[in-house]
């Protein structure tokens, strides 16, 4: 690993709380009807998590000068949104039939199937609402084609059709940098074009978002194989029991372990190439890269 120190937490845990503060002020009242909805909706956003989506977007909008505070943090909580509704999709028993996320029963099982698809249709659509308001066209695109037919669900499809086949790696990358590294790398994007940043920064920060994004889900499945349980807050091995696609089952562990140690050293220099400071991209970049194994 690039480093094993304590890199960032602070910081990390600053935005958190901030982003955690936001999504209770957005998310429906549980006394307004339909109560059971919107009862549900906030089981599951805020149940706890990283929140490294949104804090992408904000630390690149605040780093390349972006000013409106109301701007940002509404996408920022769109982006949360969408994250926790493709959660609760991914963990209904027609995908990857999960029982735990983030230490607590899934919302299928906390309440029943119907609510959790509902719940999660519901984020999607409150996650644009809150995007739109920015006024940028560009972002409600960007933050559309990451998550459709050629983004996350596009990978979503790609995950479910590999199941219990051999594979290549191209596919394994595919399916990552779709499934879980375009919503990260529209995180980037979506805080670059809201702080007005184009050309060949938006280029690099692109690229920046695409290797932390498929290190993370090369992690992921790493930490699925020996990962701490208690601390992951999801069941370890459900990939190997849904014959998933994975990285290290391509690769094996060692060099799913350098494979991800690399993509992170080069996102940390193409946050060094952007000469600030206080570089928290590269905070960011690091912190993905010490996620326990």
């Amino acid at each position: 690993m690039t480093t094993k120190m304590n890199v960032g937490i602070a910081f990390i845990e600053q935005k958190r709380l901030l982003i955690d503060h936001l999504l209770d002020k957005y998310l429906p009242a549980i006394d307004i009807y339909p109560n059971i909805l919107h009862e549900a909706m906030r089981y599951s956003v805020l149940a706890g998590g990283k929140r490294i989506r949104p804090i992408l977007a904000l630390t690149t909008y605040e780093l390349f000068g972006g000013k409106d505070e109301n701007k940002i943090n509404l996408a920022a909580v769109a982006l949360e949104f969408v994250h926790t509704y493709s959660l609760i999709h991914d963990d209904l028993p027609c995908m990857d039939d999960d029982d735990l996320r983030r230490g607590m029963p899934t919302l299928h099982k906390k309440y029943d199937e119907a609510t959790a698809v509902l719940a999660g249709d519901a984020l999607h659509d409150l996650a644009f609402s809150l995007i739109s308001q920015t006024g940028s066209a560009e972002t409600v695109r960007e933050l559309a084609d990451a998550i459709g037919t050629f983004g996350m669900i596009g990978g979503q499809v790609a995950d479910v059709e590999a199941e219990g086949k051999h594979i290549e790696l191209q596919q394994v990358l595919y399916i990552h940098s779709h499934k879980t590294g375009a919503l990260i790398r529209a995180c980037i994007r979506i805080g670059a074009i809201l702080a007005g940043i184009e050309g060949p920064v938006y280029d690099r920060l692109s690229l920046y978002g695409e290797k932390i994004g498929l290190a993370f889900q090369i992690i992921d499945d790493i930490l699925d194989i020996k990962g701490d349980q208690k601390k992951l807050g999801k069941m370890v091995g459900s990939d190997c029991k849904n014959k998933k696609a994975t990285y290290p089952g391509i690769t094996g562990l060692k060099q799913a372990q350098e494979d991800a140690d690399k993509l992170i050293d080069e996102a940390v220099a193409i946050a060094e190439e952007f000469g600030f400071a206080d570089n928290h991209l590269k905070t960011i970049a690091y912190y993905i890269g010490q996620r326990e194994y």
